[in-house]
């Protein structure tokens, strides 16, 4: 009984996985803004390219 005892208690004060989960949590976050991010950028972008398309459309006829 104590040898599960003492398995338990070194778990408890075992931080290595915490450190872990705090990363995986940071890298989830920024890839959630990143993605978030691009979908705007996209549209913006292509409002950019059917700006210039109209413009140089204006040019070739």
């Amino acid at each position: 009984m104590s040898l599960l005892l003492r398995s338990l208690l070194s778990l408890h004060h075992d931080e290595d996985g915490q450190g872990l989960v705090e990363y995986l949590l940071i890298i989830a976050l920024v890839a959630f803004a990143a993605t978030a991010g691009m979908s705007k950028l996209a549209s913006s972008l292509n409002s950019a390219f059917n700006a210039v398309g109209i413009i140089l459309g204006q040019y070739i006829t």
